[in-house]
């Protein structure tokens, strides 16, 4: 199973689950509140890797945000489609957005990252920053740390996830080296039965005046 194909098995027990969960995630809704005043009213806002929509919802429930929702899974967005009618969701992949350059005013990803290894990271951040406005705003949050967890089940149902862990300050130089100036960076400990019991880092960044180019490929001309 890959990732898209893990996620639609699990999407209904995940969506069950996970839905209500930020209504015990107090740190997480103060900052979501911060992101919505930075974005309201300034144009299309997308939540990349939405799952079944709690985010989305949230930041549609602040006022002003006009946000979307955008997975990979096609399960994820049937779920998210229902659980909150009003808000538009379709599949996609954030490695590859369907939208035009500096499109979004924000875009938030909550754990969005998680299947991808440090080494992946550079392009994804790179797309994200190719698809903001110059002083757009990008909230991340991911797991700190330097471990990955394999999953053969996610809530009863057969999966196969690598979730990878990401040390801050190296987030922190990919996203500079994409053109994303962080601003703020706050980590938690994790909240004791409510989610998995590891470290919490989020990210805010704001979209510099030129994304940064891509890494040049040395060829054989250039020796």
């Amino acid at each position: 199973m890959d990732v898209r194909s893990s996620y639609d098995a699990a999407a209904e027990a995940y969506a069950e689950r996970l839905f209500g969960e930020l209504a015990r995630k107090p740190l997480d809704r103060h900052l979501l509140n911060r992101f919505a005043e930075a974005v309201a009213g300034r144009g299309p806002v997308a939540d990349l890797g939405c799952g079944p929509g709690h985010v989305a919802r949230y930041l549609h429930e602040c006022g002003g945000v006009s946000i979307s929702g955008i997975d990979l899974s096609p399960g994820m967005v049937r779920c998210a489609a229902r659980r909150c009618p009003g808000i538009e969701f379709r599949v996609g992949d954030m490695r590859a957005l369907d939208a035009p350059d500096g499109h979004f005013a924000g875009l938030v990803a909550f754990y969005s990252i998680v299947h991808f290894a440090p080494d992946e990271l550079a392009p994804v951040l790179r797309e994200c920053r190719r698809a903001l406005a110059p002083g757009g705003a990008l909230l991340l949050a991911f797991h700190a740390g330097d471990q990955v967890v394999h999953l053969d089940e996610l809530f009863g149902r057969p999966v196969s996830l690598d979730f990878h862990f990401h040390q801050p300050a190296a987030v922190v130089r990919a996203l500079e080296a994409a053109g994303l100036a962080v601003t703020e960076a706050t980590e938690r400990e994790p909240y004791p039965d409510v989610e998995h019991q590891s470290r919490r880092c989020y990210l805010f960044a704001t979209a510099t005046e030129r994304p940064a180019p891509p890494p040049r490929t040395i060829g054989p001309d250039d020796a």
